[in-house]
């Protein structure tokens, strides 16, 4: 698995594209970099050991604000858990665990350090009123090996300002000490590849009471206690593997635990706990919350304001006939977009009628750049120009044409929003947008930037890494068609160093990533000439041809079907393709592979759907890279000041003996706008995908430009989502 990062949402030749995926290791540093001072400490519940709400050891049912987004390091008696915890709806939270436990003992692992990956989900059924606890339901490594493996039902009550109590009933490892009851045979405790849910120990089995006390001594200090109904079982089992012996990671004494948490001024929370009679452990947690910023204003310039016309100006038509007066317009209009980070494409201009050609290369809130180009508008053109048209160009493809009344941007400039998006028009771009103006589009763009790749959850090194230098360059044959590559050259890394073999029952479309790093210094990452077109109505395609990504050339051709007013879009993609060779050059190698051997074609029909509140849902059916058959449901939270978190998982035809550990292909994906995180406008992105593992089942081409995520972006749906952002 890999991680490329740095994405823009923009034209090709401002766009510097990384693609990929990180650890959760990487999700965590861009969290401590990008959200200190971010969070709001006094709305944030304590999190627990397991990186979750919680007492020390144990849960509580307590939610953190709806969208916050927290990473917890914990340490006790050699485990190490990281956790990425988001709480998905004001009820729902889930996490992602990766965790390190030294001297394991478990039949056939012969390593000192174990490592494990879980997930865990809860939903607050009541919140806390005057006279009822808050409830919450959890489910704790249900999707993993199975090791934490457990369920709870916990409610939480304050008893005035300063003290919350703290009870519930836990099954599996939260109902191993103190057994109180039963609720029939749980299946035997096996930890496994993990992958799948387990739902056939779900509140099953022995069940044990929980529970404990926080008091608040100031605002900033919390003192606990707790009994936990944890015995570690696993963790105090002994015995020897290859003549080396295990065990147990450590004793416990007492059911007992003591700690202290201490929350500085920007939120995060620092914690000393004494653990079950014979351990000290540590945790550290930050919070963040994409729905707020350091800068929720922005520290962009102020924009030009609206000229308001005088009545003669309105009726002066005189100015239609000097064609010195309509080039001198065009020019004024240039520059003034040019100074709001916008470019100038092109321009229709009629005595009532103006229609702009407009390529936003700066903002990434769309109505932000719709707003500024309107107001450039109202300041510049002819009085008796009343109706502005803007036609928003991507990849040379006009994506809708927003209508908008110059009188109404003279009448609302200095009230809400909302009033005027009831005033504007969007409409399909096809056929709209002027000619490109010669001279008017860019040609050629390079960049030059370090990057990093990481491959994470190897058992022999669960972190590895490329550093290097990538140079990109685009050239814009015709507007719609560019040709672009990306070189890139290491520096240093020990991706190179994997030797274990990774075993698997299908072909080889990526497991061979470690050969590639190997082989492949310096690599030509892609090069490809591709074209965007408009094939008709509320139809938008796209075909790719060369060098399509590190591994596999071919050709590779999209359509999308999405109406500008449409929560609804449906796409087929379809590809051919050659795996390259490994050194990442100009050549190519066999499908066949070690075990089988590489279809010519693969590809998918897509199902996108804009649900409301930020969420988009996408289903993916077809054929993957290996010859498997099958779906990819994906689920994305979007936040007005575009952070997006979401997740996926891929179910397909292979066998989970031929995929291997994991079971299914599976992630969590974040996005981290730069504009949010430095304040200044930018469509520039940074994308982490927390990947469980690289494997052969479910796996697809890493195509640029997909055609969905540039199309909505200027459609009603996502336009009326952000149009607070219109007068900015």
């Amino acid at each position: 698995m890999t991680k490329q990062s740095g994405n823009s949402r923009s034209e090709r030749p401002e766009r510097i594209r990384r693609r990929g995926s990180q650890a959760l290791l990487g999700a965590s540093a861009m969290a401590l970099i990008l959200t200190a001072g971010t969070a709001q400490a006094e709305e944030n519940p304590f999190f627990g050991l397991y990186g979750t709400p919680g007492l020390i050891d144990m849960p509580n049912a307590d939610m953190a604000p709806d969208g916050t987004l927290s990473t917890t390091f914990s340490y006790f008696a050699g485990t190490s858990r990281n956790t990425l915890t988001f709480q998905v709806l004001p009820r729902l939270t889930a996490s992602f665990r990766y965790t390190a436990i030294q001297d394991l003992y478990l039949r056939g692992w012969d390593r000192d350090t174990y490592y494990d990956r879980s997930f865990d989900m809860r939903y607050q059924l009541f919140s806390e009123t005057d006279w009822r606890p808050a409830v919450a339901v959890g489910l704790q490594d249900f999707i993993g090996t199975g090791l934490y493996g457990g369920e709870y039902i916990v409610a939480s009550k304050h008893i005035g300002k300063r003290l919350q109590l703290t009870g519930g009933v836990g099954w599996g490892r939260l109902g191993s000490h103190g057994t109180i009851g039963s609720t029939g045979t749980r299946p035997s405790e096996v930890i496994g590849e993990g992958g799948i849910p387990t739902y056939d120990r779900w509140f099953r089995g022995d069940f044990a009471a929980f529970g404990g006390i926080a008091w608040h001594a100031t605002d900033r200090l919390t003192l606990k206690a707790e009994y936990s109904s944890d015995a570690y079982d696993t963790e105090q089992e002994t015995g020897t593997n290859s003549g080396v012996s295990y065990g147990p990671v450590f004793e416990r004494k007492s059911p007992w635990n003591f700690g202290l948490d201490y929350r500085t001024r920007n939120g995060t929370q620092l914690s000393l706990y004494s653990l079950y009679g014979s351990e000290f452990g540590a945790l550290v947690t930050f919070h963040s919350n994409p729905r707020t910023g350091g800068y929720p204003s922005g520290r962009e310039t102020a924009p030009l304001p609206v000229r308001v016309r005088s009545a003669a100006e309105r009726g002066d038509l005189g100015w239609h006939q000097d064609g010195t007066v309509v080039n001198s317009v065009q020019a004024r209009l240039r520059k003034s977009l040019a100074s709001q980070g916008l470019k100038y494409e092109g321009l229709n201009l009629t005595p009532r009628r103006a229609t702009l050609r407009l390529v936003n290369t700066r903002y990434g809130d769309e109505p932000e750049a719709i707003g500024r180009a309107a107001r450039s508008m109202s300041r510049i053109l002819p009085g008796s120009v009343e109706t502005f048209v803007i036609v928003p160009v991507v990849e040379g493809i006009p994506m809708s044409a927003i209508t908008l009344n110059r009188s109404d941007l003279e009448r609302y400039e200095n009230a809400p929003a909302e009033q005027m998006l009831g005033r504007i028009g969007v409409e399909d771009g096809l056929g709209r947008a002027p000619a490109l103006e010669e001279g008017a589009g860019t040609r050629f763009s390079w960049s030059v930037s370090p990057y990093m790749q990481l491959s994470v959850f190897d058992p022999d090194n669960p972190v590895r890494y490329d550093l290097g230098i990538r140079a990109k360059a685009a050239y814009r044959i015709t507007p719609n068609m560019v040709l672009a590559g990306s070189l890139a050259k290491k520096l240093n890394g020990n991706l190179d160093s994997v030797t274990r073999e990774i075993p698997s029952g299908l072909a080889r479309v990526r497991t061979d990533y470690a050969e590639y790093s190997r082989q492949g210094d310096p690599a030509l990452e892609y090069l490809t000439l591709t074209h965007f077109g408009r094939p008709g109505k509320d139809l938008y395609s796209r075909v790719s041809m060369g060098y399509l990504e590190t591994m596999y050339a071919g050709v590779s051709g999209e359509l999308l079907w999405k109406p500008v007013g449409s929560r609804l879009a449906l796409g087929a993609e379809l590809n051919y393709v050659q795996p390259r060779d490994f050194d990442q050059m100009f050549g190519l190698r066999s499908r066949v592979t070690s075990s089988g051997t590489i279809p010519e074609f693969n590809g998918h029909l897509s199902a996108y759907y804009d649900f409301g509140n930020g969420f988009h849902g996408q289903l993916d059916v077809g054929s993957y890279l290996a010859g498997d058959l099958g779906a990819t449901v994906s689920l994305d939270r979007e936040f007005a000041n575009g952070w997006t978190v979401g997740a996926y998982a891929t179910f397909t035809t292979a066998e989970i003996d031929d995929f291997g550990e994991g079971s299914f292909d599976k992630g969590i994906r974040i996005t981290i706008p730069f504009a949010w995180a430095f304040g200044k406008p930018s469509r520039q992105e940074n994308n982490l995908n927390i990947q469980s593992l690289t494997r052969d089942g479910g796996a697809r081409l890493n195509l640029n430009d997909r055609l969905y995520p540039l199309v909505r972006d200027y459609h009603q749906p996502e336009l009326a989502r952000e149009w607070g952002r219109f007068w900015r």
